[in-house]
């Protein structure tokens, strides 16, 4: 059975480092904890599953914090986590099964990575990370932010998921601050690096920065399909934000140069129709989501409510808009199956009762 080396870089994360150490310490034959620099009591935590815990000084870089901590393994296989990761129960023999059974010959395993989530616990955007590497191999993580260890070799996909479970709002000016203090020092920022500054942009309304960062971006010639797509639909978000509604649906229209329709890109111009009341046209856009396949391992980044609950919920408002009760409720009634206890469609429900009650009497 090949070995696991769990490397993580923490800081300050008295509140979420234990729960996520409980879950894999009867995984992990090797737990590796790097420091950046806690004042709490992090590393504390971190001793009652290991005794291999370094400092690092932060240089506003996760690349050269988690490649010091990949550096510190000596077992077979390296898996990461963040500090404010959890593996279920269900996972967790997952990946005990996986570590049974796992080939040798493979090189990076691919996990799916939860990052967001309904009331109810049900994940709402996910996309693929590379999980665990053969050290052997020597990957190395490459950029300041977003890092990532680009996918080469033999790679595998596999059903295990991680669920990313903040408990706290961390720093929301840090990337931006990284970026901008990269980009003075002289930096030139890669296609990817650029990506994810535009999006840095978007997040702090600084739209028309976003905007032309964005377009840099796709005049790169090294564009990752996925990046392409979602990059449309944020530099549509810009416009909109801007009320610049015919550039905003072009930004859409484009990511049909990179791929075939995606249920996100489909949503999006149904809620821009919606909001100028063509509600016919949104119904086009809302069905169309529907009839497309959540992407599985395409390693982009997926809603799945826009494959089903977000859809159906819109129908329900278009029909509902355009006086057909009957359709409408069909439709609220799809996404009650999805989602039974959201109060969106309980509210709906509610309303359409009201609504039926009224036309009989």
């Amino acid at each position: 059975m090949p070995t696991i080396s769990l490397c993580m870089i923490v800081r300050d994360e008295e509140s979420v480092l234990g729960r996520c150490l409980e879950c894999v310490k009867n995984i992990a034959d090797e737990i590796i904890v790097v420091d950046t620099g806690s004042k709490d009591k992090t590393k504390e935590i971190a001793s009652l599953y290991t005794d291999k815990i370094y400092d690092f000084e932060w240089v506003d870089d996760f690349s050269a914090a988690r490649n010091f901590s990949f550096s510190k393994a000596e077992m077979d296989y390296i898996m990461w986590l963040d500090a404010d990761d959890v593996i279920d129960s269900e996972n967790q023999k997952k990946l005990m099964e996986l570590k049974s059974t796992l080939d040798p010959s493979a090189d990076i395993i691919m996990m799916k990575y939860n990052v967001a989530f309904d009331d109810n616990g049900n994940p709402t955007f996910s996309y693929y990370r590379e999980r665990l590497m053969k050290r052997s191999r020597h990957f190395l993580w490459k950029g300041a932010i977003h890092e990532v260890i680009t996918p080469s070799g033999n790679i595998k996909y596999c059903d295990i998921e991680v669920l990313h479970k903040k408990l706290k709002v961390n720093d929301p000016n840090r990337n931006l601050r990284i970026f901008e203090r990269l980009l003075n020092n002289g930096k030139v920022l890669d296609t990817r690096q650029k990506y994810y500054y535009a999006r840095e942009l978007y997040f702090h309304e600084r739209y028309e920065d976003a905007i032309k960062t964005f377009k840099e971006f796709f005049d790169a010639d090294d564009k990752w399909i996925e990046n392409s797509i979602n990059a449309c639909l944020d530099l549509s978000r810009c416009y909109t934000k801007l009320d610049r509604i015919n550039e905003a649906l072009n930004s859409l229209f484009l990511s049909f140069k990179y791929d075939s329709p995606r249920a996100e890109i489909c949503c999006e111009i149904g809620y821009i129709k919606m909001t100028e009341h063509k509600y016919r046209e949104a119904i086009f856009w809302y069905e169309l989501a529907l009839k497309l396949k959540y992407p599985i391992q395409n390693g982009g980044f997926s809603s799945v409510d826009c494959y089903g609950y977000i859809p159906y919920m819109q129908l329900c408002v278009c029909y509902d808009k355009l006086g057909n009760l009957q359709k409408a409720c069909e439709y609220n009634d799809k996404a009650g199956k999805i989602k039974p206890n959201d109060k969106n469609y309980l509210a709906n429900k509610k309303y359409f009762r009201q609504q039926f009650e009224k036309s009989t009497k």
